[in-house]
């Protein structure tokens, strides 16, 4: 617990939690350059087969600075939709470095990506139907489901029995023979098991069960072999991190068997999102109140789930870091106590008895790890104004790379 006040210092650069609210306003988004630049290069790096690459999934992160970022570091991107790729372009991106995930997508969705040049990955028979229909002789991507699902809360878990997503292994039949019906190319399989996987053998189990599955396969360009790769959400409470170089270690000679096995060298892909920018991400913001309920000792901070919903709806956990107003004051006192934000819910909770230094009003919060569905789950909710983003570059310079919302942005759509 000691390190509360000196664990992140190096992570604002040339400046400081209390100079960024003063100058950007509370809550406020801060990530930081190096961070990010550092795990993209361990992820490229992950494994020594050389047709070896990393797929971004955006939906963790959209801010187009960060994406230029990513992809300054070699990195291509998975989109989710339209939006998503409208940002992806926006931020350099080129359709060719784009590999589409669909999921229940309409036929003007479909055509759009289409239309762009956008590889698209299809996870149902009725969606191969459509795509057959709209774009005959295409090439396409089918998302199995291998039956093995992993993830740190029921509702990321994406694959296995119970979930929404890809095509059942026993239907395989069927997707060949739509394929042949529309002389569709099927250059690629990919799946996702789930998300936040801190120990390397159940991703490697799924792999292998996937590679069991694509000899099925004649001609396949890649296979995409899916994310989740999880970080140490409790690093206050020493939580190891994912060992990446004896994971990489145990799956580059499976791959690199594989592509000789199956005769050629097919390109093998990774789809990490939160790996990528979770650790580059903290929020700031500011204590309002203090206060006693029965045995609960609250403290009322503008940081509600509206900035940060991850609590709210996976019961997720995130370190805080305490800033006095006496930056030069170390508060000894520790205290259990729930912190919560300013929404009209009554869970608007960021963390439940929580034991931290003692609070006063006026201090500042930082949640770390917030770079992964943070600002892109964030609302209007209540008709609260977004954060601001801010960017603590290479060098330590603090950078505005998405401006706060103002009042006239509520206001947005409305017909007069």
């Amino acid at each position: 617990m000691d390190n509360y006040f000196t664990s992140l210092i190096s992570f604002y650069g040339n400046t400081s939690p209390r100079e960024l609210i003063k100058k950007y306003g509370s809550p406020l988004y801060v990530y930081n350059e190096s961070i990010l630049r550092q795990r993209c290069r361990e992820m490229v790096s992950l494994v020594s087969y050389p047709r070896f690459s990393v797929n971004y999934s955006c939906k963790a992160n959209t801010n187009l600075e960060l994406l230029r970022i990513i992809r300054q570091e070699g990195i291509h991107a998975d989109a989710i939709s339209p939006g998503e790729v409208h940002i992806l372009l926006e931020a350099g991106y080129k359709p060719e470095e784009i590999f589409y995930i669909s999921n229940n997508i309409s036929k003007e969705e479909m055509r759009t990506i289409i239309d762009k040049g956008i590889l698209i990955s299809i996870d149902s028979l009725s969606q191969l139907e459509q795509y057959g229909e709209m774009n005959p002789g295409g090439s396409v991507s089918i998302r199995l489901n291998p039956g093995l699902g992993v993830g740190h809360h029921k509702k990321v878990i994406t694959a296995g029995d119970d979930t929404k997503f890809g095509i059942d292994l026993e239907l395989i039949p069927r997707v060949k023979e739509i394929a042949r019906k529309y002389e569709l190319k099927i250059v690629g399989i990919n799946h996702h098991l789930g998300s936040l996987f801190m120990e390397g053998d159940v991703f490697i189990e799924g792999a292998k069960l996937l590679l069991s599955v694509a000899k099925e396969f004649s001609d396949l360009d890649f296979i995409d072999i899916g994310g989740g790769f999880g970080i140490p959400y409790r690093k206050q409470e020493n939580e190891p991190r994912l060992d990446l170089r004896n994971f990489g270690k145990k799956l580059s000679p499976i791959l690199e068997n594989w592509a000789k096995e199956y005769g050629k060298q097919v390109e093998f892909i990774v789809e990490p999102g939160r790996y990528i920018v979770a650790e580059s991400g903290v929020v700031l913001g500011k204590v309002h109140t203090i206060k006693e309920n029965h045995s609960t000792s609250y403290i009322g901070t503008d940081i509600g789930f509206n900035v940060l919903a991850r609590p709210m709806l996976y019961d997720a956990h995130h370190d805080i870091e305490v800033y006095k107003i006496n930056e030069n004051c170390l508060e000894k006192n520790y205290n259990k106590v729930t912190i919560v934000g300013n929404i009209c819910e009554s869970g608007d909770i960021i963390a439940r008895d929580r034991l931290l230094p003692e609070i006063a009003e006026g201090d500042i919060i930082g949640i770390v790890d917030a770079g992964a569905y943070g600002y892109c789950m964030s609302s209007n909710y209540n008709s609260r104004l977004r954060p601001a983003e801010v960017l603590i570059t290479a060098e330590g310079k603090d950078v505005l790379i998405r401006r706060r919302d103002t009042l006239d942005d509520l206001m947005r759509g409305f017909l007069p």
